[in-house]
């Protein structure tokens, strides 16, 4: 039986000039999944992350930390199969023509726009956002020249089975991502519909880890979304 760990990048930069980076507090999550994995004497045999910089450099200091310690961590592979979903462009490209037909679109829209504190602006968004998402996920509105939801799901299979076929028997591997491709390996184990691919996707917080086991092609969900190491409620984000 193969073992493999899927990641969620720790916080990043949101509501900055540059989201793709972790901000201090996702760097320290990820410093506390090193810590907790060294304490429960993980081992990985390898190691894989997105090409996004917020996925691996969560790999990179979680890394850090093994090495740090005196203990290997194997060299870290990317995997163009393990970038998130073009959800920039689905809420450049969709939002328009769904604020032009959808009121309740609309008006969380204009709650965003008039939203001045931080976390209001979080909230609002995410809101937002969500059903925006939906709405592009269920086929109601069209986003022409963006990989879509099927293929993004498939793309991440494809880079599950991927590493499945390239780890030997009985060894783990880790992979450093996003939320929405945990959601699709989620979907790939359980067969979900499309909108539960979704909304699982939005469940994992940042830096926790899903995993799984797989035999042959086969994989089965063994832990989804655990965060042991973040107890502290600071730690607890979903950016």
């Amino acid at each position: 039986m193969k073992h493999i760990t899927l990641v969620r990048h720790g916080q990043a930069s949101f509501l900055e000039a540059d989201y793709d980076k972790l901000c201090a507090n996702g760097e320290a999550q990820a410093r506390l999944l090193g810590k907790y994995w060294l304490r429960r004497g993980m081992i990985f045999h390898n190691a894989y992350a997105g090409p996004r910089l917020r996925q691996q450099e969560t790999a990179r200091i979680v890394a850090e930390v093994f090495r740090n310690a005196g203990h290997s961590f194997p060299e870290i592979a990317v995997m163009s199969e393990f970038d998130e979903y073009q959800a920039e462009a689905v809420m450049r490209t969709c939002l328009p023509q769904l604020r032009q037909v959808d009121s309740g679109i609309s008006e969380l829209s204009s709650a965003h726009e008039s939203a001045c504190e931080p976390g209001e602006r979080r909230r609002t968004f995410q809101k937002l956002f969500e059903a925006v998402t939906g709405k592009w996920v269920a086929g109601e509105t069209a986003a022409d020249g963006i990989e879509s939801w099927h293929e993004f799901c498939l793309r991440v299979e494809r880079g599950v089975v991927q590493v499945m076929r390239g780890i030997t028997p009985a060894a783990s591997a880790v992979i450093f991502t996003s939320a929405g491709p945990i959601g699709a390996a989620v979907r790939c184990a359980l067969h979900l519909s499309p909108e539960d691919t979704l909304q699982m996707s939005w469940m994992s917080r940042n830096a926790s880890f899903s995993e799984f086991r797989a035999s042959g092609e086969r994989l089965a969900l063994s832990a989804f979304n655990a965060h042991p190491h973040l107890d502290e409620d600071s730690m607890l984000t979903y950016w």
